[in-house]
């Protein structure tokens, strides 16, 4: 088969990779570049599996400035990303995301509301009178004596905001091909190309590995361990007696457990648990629900004691298990791989700003935003960078 040279390929074709290529192109119209991707209907991918949430409120520096990036690039996106007279609609909600806390956890939000303050963050402290007084349909909130409210916070649809940014990256020349990387070609310490399942092989001294929960095994082709896991984690779709005639803030309570209003009577509600099952694991475990996560929701909320699970699906979290924060830039001992890795679950919201910063690098120019404390020298240093446990959902 015939190699083919680009300047840059992308394996996997997710929003990591699709947003790259955009912000690649837009610095360059004349680079070649290659998008792989092995499911263009993406079922099984970790963006259109997402919740889609966006939220500022993270305790280190890098990543809530990497949310306040996406909500500004949101609110000009249907403009900026149009191909033609195609403008994407990604449903952009600022319904608030409000974090509650119970009486252990008051430093820590307080801690990580400072540092939100400190970055000119539309974040409030509320006492849980002033909850309960705001948002009168939740009810009483048992055993929560606060919460942070990040009033720009909300959700888009993940799926809306993956296309476009594939769309316009094709509008700007980039070449999406309908394959799978097998692996990763190197020659003393330099990356050479890669494999393809079609049996092709594609020439090029830069590649980002982009293929999100399956990178770990992408990384292992070029000699590269990364302390990276897929993980299952479930969402389910509730229908409650509840008539809001308002879109209500999204829930994150002090255990992990999180619950968003989608309309009316309909929410959705999942949690990250220490035993969800490690691999390529897409079934939707209902025991879950029934017998952990409802009756921890009624705990909180008692007039969440009737309700019908509806629906629900499951995806893959990419969990770096060193500290789940984002591994990125290239890796030390091999020149040209690049990684947008381990995002731990918070990665979709990650992507305007990662896609940028990913293309700098690749490009060699000085980043807009400095993400140097996720970079990838620090797995192979050992050397964490931790949130706040409570934090990270």
């Amino acid at each position: 088969p015939m190699t083919t040279s680009y300047d840059i390929i992308l394996c996997g074709g997710g929003v990591m990779s699709c947003a790259t290529a955009y912000y690649l192109l837009q610095q360059d119209a004349r680079l070649r570049v290659a998008i792989v991707e092995k499911d263009p209907t993406y079922r099984y991918a970790s963006t259109v599996l997402s919740d889609g949430n966006v939220r500022v409120q993270f305790n280190i520096k890098e990543n809530i400035q990497i949310s306040q990036y996406t909500l500004e690039v949101l609110a000009d996106f249907a403009a900026e990303m149009a191909v033609g007279d195609e403008r994407p609609d990604v449903a952009a909600r600022y319904q608030g995301n409000l974090f509650l806390f119970d009486e252990d956890g008051r430093a820590d939000a307080e801690w990580g509301l400072a540092q939100q303050h400190a970055l000119n963050c539309a974040v409030d402290l509320l006492g849980h009178h002033q909850i309960e007084a705001a948002f009168p349909e939740y009810g009483p909130f048992a055993g929560c004596v606060g919460g942070t409210l990040g009033r720009h916070d909300g959700s888009v649809d993940p799926t809306a905001v993956l296309l476009a940014y594939k769309n316009k990256a094709i509008a700007l020349g980039a070449t999406y091909l309908h394959d799978e990387v097998v692996a990763i070609h190197h020659a003393a310490g330099q990356v050479t190309g890669v494999q393809l399942a079609s049996g092709g092989v594609l020439a090029s001294g830069r590649v980002l590995n982009g293929t999100g929960a399956w990178g770990t095994d992408l990384a292992r082709t070029a000699g590269v361990e990364l302390p990276m896991q897929p993980v299952r984690r479930q969402v389910f779709v509730l229908e409650t007696s509840l008539r809001p005639n308002r879109i209500l803030p999204s829930l994150f309570f002090p255990s992990g457990l999180y619950l968003i209003h989608e309309r009316g009577g309909h929410f959705m509600l999942g949690k990250s648990l220490p035993d969800d099952p490690i691999g390529y694991n897409f079934d939707l475990h209902r025991p879950t629900f029934d017998e952990l996560l409802w009756p921890e929701l009624v705990e909180y909320m008692p007039r969440f004691d009737q309700l019908k699970v509806t629906g629900g699906w499951s995806g893959l979290y990419a969990v770096n298990t060193l500290d789940g924060n984002a591994i990125l830039g290239e890796w030390p001992t091999l020149r040209g791989l690049y990684l947008a890795n381990g995002f731990s679950g918070h990665g979709f919201q990650q992507a305007p700003a990662v896609g940028r910063y990913t293309a700098e690098k690749m490009l060699g120019l000085p980043p807009t935003l400095d993400l140097a404390i996720f970079d990838a020298q620090r797995i192979v240093d050992n050397k964490p960078v931790f949130e706040s446990a409570r934090r990270i959902i």
